[in-house]
């Protein structure tokens, strides 16, 4: 039995790569990270032609209706790339959800609009607190005028600036399972957007502002909510596989043309066990992924335990595989114009986002019955 891609994915991870290199080098990526909005306008236009913005997207709606597992080939170069803007959390998330749950009139009015690249959409759940499940939102949704309006803050919400549509988390009763996914248009009334500056300048955030502003719900409620969870921990790990092979390879690379006492680095013992540790950390959980964005479309039921386990595992094998790397490159590795800090940042950023390592571990956990 061959546990591996297809012919077709691998083809996609070939010229997906073929492409990156071309048009997400370290050079162009530095002229992105150095814009104020970091939108990376022209190189989106490039990746709409190429269909990657309906990926997932059903057929009727523009789309090519691949599976997950397409999808997570495709992050995968695009984190081996560190490629910046919104599509995982447009084209993967709010694309995902509003296929999923949304109405016909929601799937009309955006997914055909995303998948041609002219609209953007991102996901809006963590709040002051920092949690991502149901009893930590307290932003709250109220009927008005035959739909809806949310008041609250959300934190740390990606590309919120350059959004058409967040799909936002809110309470609708008291409950602590009492919460629903709702669309509501980015540059709509009572929505007020503020940037945020971190670490990762390859993933710009934001504060978004509601008070009162109109939004549609998704159906769907909690289990909406728990399925944009499984559905970004497999995203990130894709996005972590591609970022920690990046970092692994810039290291042995680096070892092989540096020399000390008139020989190549990569020669001593030392710097021979940090690779191999990191090649031993990496290749048996490559096929974890799979499984995991397999299972997203196929084995539904136990989807959101292997979702948990990928985001635990990849989120620590990309930071410790930066953190080696970084240490492999000796003392060019420390400073923060080498090349290898956009993998190094970008791993802390999927480390936290969507649930950090013993978060998930701790899902693990319940969901196998302990």
């Amino acid at each position: 039995m061959d546990f591996g891609l297809s012919d077709e994915q691998e083809q996609l991870k070939t010229s997906a790569r073929t492409f990156l290199q071309k048009e997400c080098s370290p050079a162009i990526l530095r002229k992105i990270m150095a814009t104020e909005d970091g939108l990376a306008r022209g190189l989106y236009g490039e990746i709409a032609k190429l269909g990657w913005t309906g990926l997932i997207i059903p057929e009727k709606f523009g789309g090519a209706e691949l599976s997950m597992l397409d999808m997570a080939a495709l992050l995968e170069e695009q984190g081996y790339a560190a490629m910046p803007g919104p599509f995982l959390f447009s084209s993967v998330l709010a694309a995902s959800m509003l296929g999923e749950f949304g109405s016909d009139a929601l799937k009309s009015k955006w997914l055909g609009p995303i998948a041609e690249g002219r609209a953007t959409g991102t996901v809006a759940v963590v709040e002051a607190d920092d949690g991502i499940e149901a009893q930590a939102i307290n932003a709250r949704a109220r009927t008005s005028g035959g739909g809806f309006a949310i008041t609250g803050r959300k934190m740390f919400v990606p590309y919120a600036h350059g959004a058409d549509v967040i799909v936002v988390a809110a309470r609708v009763g008291e409950a602590p399972s009492d919460v629903a996914l709702f669309a509501v248009e980015a540059k709509g009334a009572g929505v007020s957007i503020q940037n945020l500056k971190t670490l990762d300048l390859t993933r710009r955030v934001s504060i978004v502002d509601l008070k009162d502003a109109p939004a549609t719900q998704l159906s769907g409620g909690a289990a909406a909510l728990a399925r944009l969870v499984d559905i970004a921990s497999v995203a990130i790990a894709a996005d972590s596989l591609g970022g920690s092979e990046r970092a692994l390879d810039m290291a042995v690379e680096y070892s092989k043309v540096r020399e000390q006492f008139g020989k190549p680095i990569g020669s001593f013992q030392a710097l021979k066990h940090l690779a191999a540790e990191q090649v031993a950390d990496i290749e048996p959980a490559r096929a974890l992924l799979w499984y995991a964005a397999y299972a997203l479309d196929n084995d539904r039921p136990a989807s959101p335990r292997y979702a948990a386990m990928v985001k635990a595992r990849w989120s620590d094998i990309y930071t410790r595989t930066t953190d080696r790397s970084v240490l492999m490159h000796g003392g060019i590795g420390f400073t923060w114009e080498h090349d290898i800090h956009f993998w190094f940042k970008r791993s802390r950023f999927n480390e936290s986002y969507f649930g950090a390592p013993p978060y998930h571990r701790e899902r693990v956990a319940v969901l196998g019955g302990y």
